[in-house]
């Protein structure tokens, strides 16, 4: 059995497995970002849009500015 010549100390654990939660993190984030690009309309709630245009056709367009 032989011991490996640098063995790493607590610090350096801790380090690397502080930076391998920040890559699975940032990866979790690039992969909802691509989601969100491919298809924007998916994420929001339609009632909002439905809103804001029966607002407008019934002639409340300075409510809808203020």
């Amino acid at each position: 059995n032989e011991m490996p010549a640098f063995p790493l100390t607590l610090e350096q654990k801790t380090g690397f497995a502080f930076v391998g939660i920040l890559c699975v993190f940032l990866g979790l984030l690039i992969i909802r970002c691509f989601k969100i690009l491919l298809d924007p309309y998916s994420s929001m709630p339609s009632s909002t849009w439905e809103d804001e245009v029966e607002g407008l056709d019934k002639g409340t367009f300075e409510y809808a500015l203020a």
